[in-house]
């Protein structure tokens, strides 16, 4: 019944539609590299030792709990307080686990051990419950008061102790992170007790969902205050996104904003994470060996000798996390590096006069040093590409300055250099180095070990190529190409007119090697010079390689930058680069940006279907098929006009005002215009997505409908159409009252899933009664036709009492299954304020702040005049 209301174009468009959305979402979901971090792995068994706190404060927070992560010797030896190492909290995410603390504690506790515990962290972690924090905002101020305490309580473990702490560092997780940064909100917040905060995967920008108005709130009050309070905010802040894999929590989200007077933050993907260079999800990027090493070697690189503790210097902190989180130069960190350098000893001193050299290194018994003139390649040449295969952390590039063949002390070029998976690279331009005459590169005696070390002079010029992007509206039919003949190991692919975070596009490598007996490895890297979101690909040549190019970060517009494939290349092989648009990560990209308006699509669907049903009824005397009515009246120009003109008058100040007054939440299009993300095929695309969706979750209701109402048959004895047909029966004032009570005392959520079960009972028992009358009708038409001939009789007399026949009950149906359909999406978003309540019923009875309650008020009543109303009661008062 439901499909035979809509011809066979229109169900061509559905399930275009379905194809077009399944496209999207296995991108987001599948279209990803495979998960390429290592495991981290506890060597002795974890334990987690209980924090007792203040009677007070643990009768204030009973579902709270604070823990001291430990392993083996360690555990019992601080199972007796005080302690004495380097406090860091660990604060859990959305549904997460105080356990998630063990991969890096695990991790600082074999790195103390390495160095006979000179120094080490005590690890804390915070048992939230496993909150549902992300989708029910009423318990994130709660958390961030907690956390608050915790932190008083940690630093009163160290009391007495000859370095003991004044601050901690933190590590949060998710929305754990969130919190960490929603304490500087707090009126008797210090922000001297917390020395540094790395978050992971947290949604700092806006919320993933925003389900309710106290998640809103919330990152509106936390973000307004790191704005406005920039100038005197000196923590510093290292938040970390885990790329296209954690498909939870976008990387745009994580991008603390860039403010000019507010340098100590830092933002990252791992992808470009030196040392780590993997995706991560949104579970693994706690556990990933390669980012959690990094994350450790850095908190080492952190402690300050003198106190024993972090230091407090903003200017160390920031250069410790540029070294191991931005860019690496293949070298230790040091505070104060020295530039100049003694190049002295028995070593041998080579001049090399050529433009391009390679030397292979194999058990080579003397240093050696070879030397490159510049003052003639300067003539020819602007800059130099050296890269070496031996990624050790020792000096390899020197300058030396007015020299002649050989120097005693040269410029530690080493510290300008790039490490990657496979090399350590460093490209110089040469007018930057005028005092330099000669370029130095340094080959240590090696036993047993081969690497290989290539230099060579070029024009800008010829190793930077552009490339134009094929155009969004391609479809992937068109494409662009370069081939690179020359034989070089270095070249920037510039990727012309590609800043959008719609745009997505496939870049192919193909790779021909000739005279090559062994494999050679290729790097290629590409760079988003506005936003550290950097992929690499590593290729065995001779090959082909495909790389996924887009962005989780739009080009800011006063930005002038290219995007660049950077390409580290062997000279034995020639290159193919060609680029064509991909259609199915485009439909990605619109899923993983836009997905969380889907349902406001929906619910816009549904009401202009409902809204048409309406009309029919009350301009024919009935009502149209759900389906039909949705073909009819959902129509995108009967939305965007009023969304571009509300966006228009919110510019207005006393608008805005107004908006406000009436509690309406802030326009989705204005939230994505600030976020630069609003493009105009997007609200048409999600409008007909919305529509899809609205339409086959109609045919999943109608048809669960009718399965609910056999088996309703089956189990009770056929039911009969209702005779008296009151808007109001007298049960019907009691069971409200009881469900608004339900509502005040319990949770809104839970009394909205009644009424719904509510409305769900009164319209399978009418279709029931509907079946059992058609098969009657069936059975004996004479009766049949009896019935309708009195029923007739009975509607021509002046004064009648209403009897639903078998057509109004069937128009009622259709009613009453759009707002069904309705009801569901508002059950569905509501869910998780029941699962928080349901969750924490042992703690507390009554939900608060509960987000649902104000529309539970509304939706009871109403729902239940609803569901008590049929189109002949409603006919009956039209004029006639």
């Amino acid at each position: 019944m439901f499909l035979h209301s809509v011809n066979l174009w229109n169900l061509a468009f559905y399930a275009l539609m379905v194809f077009m959305a399944t496209l999207g979402l296995w991108d987001v979901f599948f279209g990803f590299e495979e998960n390429k971090c290592s495991m981290s792995y506890m060597f002795e068994y974890p334990e987690y030792q209980k924090i007792e706190l203040p009677k007070k404060l643990a009768k204030r927070y009973p579902a709270y709990e604070l823990y001291l992560y430990g392993e083996g010797s360690y555990a019992e030896e601080h199972k007796v307080l005080p302690l004495t190492g380097i406090p860091v909290l660990f604060l859990p995410g959305n549904a997460g686990s105080y356990k998630q603390v063990r991969s890096i504690g695990s991790i600082a506790l074999r790195k103390a051990e390495d160095i006979d515990f000179k120094y080490h962290f005590d690890f804390f972690s915070v048992n939230f419950n496993e909150e549902l924090v992300a989708l029910y905002g009423g318990s994130l101020q709660k958390q961030t008061k907690f956390v608050h305490e915790c932190i008083k309580t940690i630093l009163k473990l160290y009391k007495g102790q000859e370095f003991a702490p004044k601050s901690v560092a933190i590590i949060g997780h998710s929305m754990g992170g969130l919190v960490a940064r929603a304490l500087l909100t707090l009126k008797n917040f210090k922000q001297d007790l917390i020395n540094l905060l790395i978050t992971q995967a947290t949604p700092h920008v806006a919320p993933v969902m925003p389900l309710d108005r106290f998640i809103t709130d919330f990152y509106m009050t936390v973000n307004n205050y790191w704005i406005l309070n920039a100038r005197h905010i000196n923590l510093t802040t290292l938040s970390v996104a885990g790329g296209f894999r954690d498909y939870q929590v976008r990387s745009g989200l994580t991008f603390l904003p860039k403010l000019s007077h507010h340098t100590s933050a830092l933002s990252v993907v791992s992808s470009a994470v030196p040392k780590t260079w993997v995706s991560t999800d949104h579970l693994s990027i706690v556990w990933c060996k390669q980012l959690q090493l990094t994350t450790i070697r850095a908190f080492f690189d952190l402690i300050d000798a003198d106190t024993k503790q972090i230091t407090q210097n903003p200017k160390k902190k920031l250069s410790v996390l540029n070294h191991h989180f931005i860019r690496h130069p293949a070298k230790h960190f040091e505070e104060n590096p020295s530039i100049i350098s003694d190049l002295t000893g028995t070593s041998m001193w080579v001049p090399v006069k050529v433009s391009k050299w390679t030397y292979v290194a194999y058990n080579e018994s003397d240093k050696i040093y070879f030397t490159f003139p510049l003052a003639n390649h300067r003539k020819i040449y602007t800059h130099v590409y050296c890269q070496s295969t031996m990624l050790d952390t020792n000096s390899w590039i020197f300058g030396c300055i007015n020299s002649t063949s050989m120097c005693r002390q040269g410029v530690d070029l080493s510290w300008k250099a790039e490490l990657l998976p496979t090399i350590k690279s460093l490209t110089l331009r040469l007018q930057d180095y005028p005092s330099l005459s000669h370029l130095v590169v340094y080959v240590p005696s090696i036993h047993g070990s081969k690497f290989v070390v290539d230099c060579e002079f070029f024009k800008k010029e010829t190793r930077s190529i552009q490339l134009p992007v094929t155009h969004l509206f391609s479809f992937g039919l068109s494409s662009r190409k370069v081939i690179l003949n020359t034989s070089g190991l270095f070249y920037n692919i510039e990727l012309l007119n590609f800043g959008q975070i719609y745009q997505a596009f496939k870049v192919n490598v193909v790779s021909k090697c000739s005279g090559v007996k062994e494999e050679i490895t290729s790097i290629y890297k590409l760079h988003i010079p506005w936003s550290y979101e950097d992929s690499l690909t590593i290729a065995q040549v001779p090959s082909s390689t495909e790389i996924s190019v887009k962005l989780h970060i739009a080009q800011p517009e006063n930005d002038s930058h290219v995007a660049l494939l950077k390409m580290y290349t062997s000279s034995d092989c020639q290159y193919e680069v060609t680029v064509k648009t991909s259609f199915s990560q485009i439909l990605g990209q619109v899923v993983r940006f836009h997905g969380g308006a889907l349902p406001a699509y929906v619910i816009s669907s549904i009401l202009l279907a409902y809204g048409g049903q309406l009309y029919s009824l009350f301009s024919t005397g009935h009502c149209l098929e759900y389906a039909a009515m949705l073909d009819k009246e959902a129509k995108p120009y009967k939305v965007d006009p009023f969304v571009i003109m509300v966006k228009f008058l919110l510019g207005y100040k006393w608008f805005k005002e107004f908006w406000d007054m009436l509690l309406l939440p802030e326009l989705d299009a204005i939230v994505l215009t600030s976020q630069s993300m609003c493009f105009p095929l997007v609200s048409l695309i999600l409008f007909l997505f919305g529509t899809c969706t609205a339409y086959w979750g109609g045919l999943l209701s109608s048809t669960s409908v009718r399965l609910l109402s056999s088996l309703w048959l089956t189990l009770k004895r056929p039911s009969e159409l209702p005779k008296d047909m009151k808007i109001i029966s007298p049960d019907l004032p009691i069971l409200t009252v009881v469900l608004i009570i339900v509502s005040w005392a319990t949770c809104g959520a839970f009394a909205i899933l009644l009424t719904y079960l509510y409305y769900v009972f009164k319209i399978v028992h009418l279709q029931a009664s509907l079946t059992t009358f058609k098969n009657s009708q069936t059975v004996n038409p004479k009766h049949s036709r009896r019935s309708e001939k009195k029923s007739n009789h009975h509607k021509d007399s002046p004064v009648y009492q209403l009897r639903l026949s078998a057509s109004d009950a069937e128009d009622s149906l259709r009613m009453h299954s759009t707002v069904i359909n309705l009801l569901t999406w508002i059950v569905l978003l509501s869910m998780p304020s029941l699962i928080y309540w349901l969750k924490n019923l042992r703690y507390y009875f009554k939900l608060n702040p509960d987000p649902c309650k104000p529309l539970a008020f509304i939706l009871i009543p109403t729902m239940a005049v609803l569901g008590n109303t049929y189109t002949a009661s409603i006919k009956s008062r039209l004029p006639r």
